[in-house]
């Protein structure tokens, strides 16, 4: 009896040992990703003040945005995969309106095409499991390469990190970073594709399933 308590002790022992030391590293890797990002968001606002670019009235300041920024860029999943894709967009018109709007398209456009990317990687590999003949797996080429636009759409709104202005003249040039979830746009993007080959192709379900089985 007094073995088996000895031994359930020390099972309790190493339990919260091992759950303090996963906190502990947790903790240090957000204040090792924290400080990194404060590090290169005064860099970052540095360079685009000199460059002439401002903030926003009512937006945060310019070292805050890229701090926000950069925390996503640093941060990673359980893989050690980066959990974001970001991209740096910028855009020149007469209003400050038509600019951001311009450059947030760009933006968008950049990530769907980074998450097409992706999911052209990994269908590409599963095209011989799916046993598709040639003429089947032309079409899910050709689907594939052609919806960047329509992942685009689905991705939603998506709002800039960091949003900066100068004027050029009489118009006004808008640069926004932007941030996006990459697991999630995999996610939207996967269901996109698959409705797309299932409206646009006559491959059965079955090779659907070991194509899209990832």
């Amino acid at each position: 009896m007094k073995t088996t308590t000895t031994i359930l002790a020390l099972a309790m022992i190493f339990l919260f040992s091992g759950v303090s030391f996963a906190q502990k590293s947790d903790k240090d890797l957000k204040k090792n990703i924290s400080a990194k990002a404060s590090k290169e968001a005064r860099k970052q606002a540095k360079k685009q003040q000199k460059d002439g670019y401002y903030t926003f009235p009512g937006d945060l300041p310019m070292e805050k945005q890229f701090e926000k920024f950069w925390k996503k860029r640093y941060e990673t999943d359980q893989y050690g995969m980066d959990r974001y894709i970001t991209s740096n967009q910028r855009s020149v018109a007469e209003t400050q309106i038509a600019a951001q709007m311009q450059a947030m398209e760009v933006a968008k456009l950049e990530i769907a095409g980074q998450i097409q990317s992706n999911i052209a990687a990994l269908i590409e590999n599963n095209i011989a499991n799916a046993q598709l003949n040639t003429e089947e797996a032309a079409s899910v080429t050709k689907t594939v390469a052609a919806s960047k636009n329509i992942i685009a759409q689905e991705l939603g709104r998506v709002y800039p990190d960091v949003k900066l202005y100068k004027d050029i003249g009489k118009n006004i040039e808008v640069n926004v970073w932007v941030s996006y979830d990459v697991e999630t746009g995999l996610e939207i993007a996967k269901k996109t594709i698959r409705k797309n080959l299932e409206d646009r192709t006559d491959i059965l379900q079955e090779k659907l399933e070991k194509l899209m089985g990832f």
